[in-house]
């Protein structure tokens, strides 16, 4: 299986669309993907406390197979356990538990086995008031569960991590319409560029930039792509980086996805793609400001 394909079908398998629907505040792992047969350092990301709660006051990690775990780290005034395939954390008092403004790191070392996908670790939060059981795995590539469990994409050998897709999102085309947009969150694990896109639904996808000329909101095609530092966030959004689709070839409805190839290339010229089923809406997900009405684009190229 080469890189490309196997970063498709990987995406496909659950990557992109948990990324673009799933609940904000969650608990992840701090690094998402891993060499299948290789140690991993298992740290899991807890930035909230339980709904209405005031301090998360323990975690308990559920051990999938495919991760032998050799040590779990403790934590000062924290009581550690292991018994089985589950690991915990408890505070021994309020003083020690952990602030709801307050983030923090549980980390559990261990060595995967030769299997690549996607490995599922479900996490129970125990707060003041209440729990938070992060155990939901997706049934297709379109759910958004509501708790989901952690996801650890496990790459074979030899394969590069691929790029974070959070947030994304087509807009609608009414009838007749001849183009729409595509807008997302994209986070590289190092430094490379997006240089294009391809839609079955579009004759033409191309990575556009708009700002505005005086008194004109222009948009024109980025020939070079757009560079995408090591580990930030780079939002394309209406009004300023995007995928602009044209030339549509089918409706574009509310309630459906459109399959969207994105292509990259990292520092040393190597070439990869990644294939999201992207969900089909009138504004972002969650609203705000990026959401607002359609939008009409001056082109210039």
């Amino acid at each position: 299986m080469n890189r490309s394909h196997f970063i498709r079908m990987s995406l496909l398998a659950g990557t992109s669309l948990l990324a673009a629907g799933a609940a904000v505040a969650h608990v992840t792992l701090a690094e998402g993907s891993a060499t299948a047969g290789s140690d991993y350092a298992a740290a899991f990301r807890v930035g909230h406390a339980c709904k209405d709660a005031k301090s998360t006051t323990g975690l308990t990690v559920r051990v999938p197979a495919g991760f032998a775990v050799q040590k779990a780290e403790p934590r000062d005034g924290w009581t550690l356990n292991a018994t089985g395939s589950e690991i915990s954390w408890k505070a021994n008092s309020p003083q020690a538990a952990l602030p709801a403004s307050e983030k923090a790191q549980f980390i559990v070392r261990g060595k995967l086995d030769a299997k690549p996908g996607p490995l599922w670790f479900k996490v129970l939060q125990t707060c003041d008031v209440g729990s938070a059981d992060w155990a939901q795995i997706p049934a297709s590539d379109t759910a958004k569960p509501e708790f989901p469990a952690a996801r650890l994409m496990v790459l074979a050998p030899g394969s590069a991590a691929p790029v974070e897709v959070s947030d994304a999102w087509v807009r609608r085309a009414v009838p007749g319409q001849s183009g729409t947009g595509a807008f997302m969150k994209l986070k590289a694990p190092e430094a490379m560029r997006l240089v294009g896109a391809s839609t079955p639904v579009a004759g033409v996808a191309e990575v556009h930039e708009m700002k505005m000329e005086g008194d004109t909101m222009k948009m024109r095609p980025l020939s070079q792509g757009l560079e995408l530092p090591a580990g930030q966030t780079v939002e394309l959004t209406p009004g300023g980086y995007h995928l602009m689709l044209t030339d549509l070839k089918q409706p574009v409805n509310v309630g459906t996805t459109v399959p969207v190839t994105l292509r990259f290339v990292d520092a040393k010229g190597v070439a990869s793609e990644q294939t999201l089923q992207v969900p089909v809406a009138i504004g972002a997900p969650g609203g705000g400001a990026a959401s607002g009405g359609e939008h009409q684009h001056q082109h210039k190229h």
